[in-house]
């Protein structure tokens, strides 16, 4: 298999991975969507270990196999948003024409995550509740988000698509509204089509021009 380059991939890139590899990561990936789901609810404070294992019908105990504790649980959870995040806007930058349409794109592919088989996606509304060094890392990786979508929105207005704004309070109030939807959101799919598509035309409405 060869890339967009002609060259071949590293061969680590290539190999398949273990069996016991891919079954532990598709169930972190279900503890971290149930985590998600109860932050989301209860709030770190209010919830516990035990009310993420009960929704995995697990134990309380069997969690601490990928977990030291909470507090490790809800930074996995935001570095678990952070690539989403990241994701869907690395794709809106290939997919995108101008500065406009890569915004809606963003708003559209995040969405489809936030409110698919993927989510729920943790809400970074307990950023004070972690340690140091991970509250440093996570709060690197939300600025750094920020400035990537700011930079965006100044692509837009230097390519006619957006029209003159203020780039930092235009990028809090759509990133606002956006990373809001997991808070209010219960899995109706009904509702997850209705957000999928009202949403970026919603959120971008006062951008053009």
């Amino acid at each position: 298999m060869q890339n967009r380059s002609g060259l071949k991939p590293p061969a680590w890139k290539t190999m398949a991975p273990k069996a016991s590899d891919s079954r532990f990561e598709l169930q972190k990936g279900r503890m971290l969507r149930a985590a998600a789901r109860c932050f989301n609810e209860k709030g770190y404070s209010g919830s516990s270990l035990k009310d993420v294992a009960d929704v995995l019908g697990l134990t309380d105990a069997a969690l601490y196999y990928y977990v030291k504790n909470k507090e490790e649980l809800v930074y996995l959870c935001y570095l678990r948003a952070g690539d989403v995040g990241r994701e869907a806007m690395d794709q809106a930058i290939a997919d995108g024409h101008t500065g406009l349409d890569t915004v809606r794109r963003y708003i559209r592919y995040h969405l489809e995550v936030m409110t698919g088989e993927r989510g729920p996606i943790a809400i970074m509304s307990e950023i004070p509740s972690l340690l140091p060094e991970h509250r440093d890392e996570v709060l690197a990786i939300s600025r750094e988000h920020s400035a990537r979508f700011e930079g965006i929105l100044r692509q837009g207005i230097g390519d006619g698509s957006i029209a003159a704004c203020d780039v930092r309070m235009t990028g809090n109030a759509i990133m606002g509204a956006l990373n809001w939807v997991p808070k209010w959101f219960r899995g109706d799919a009904a509702v997850a089509a209705s957000v999928v598509e009202e949403f970026p035309r919603i959120l971008s409405a006062g951008l053009a021009r």
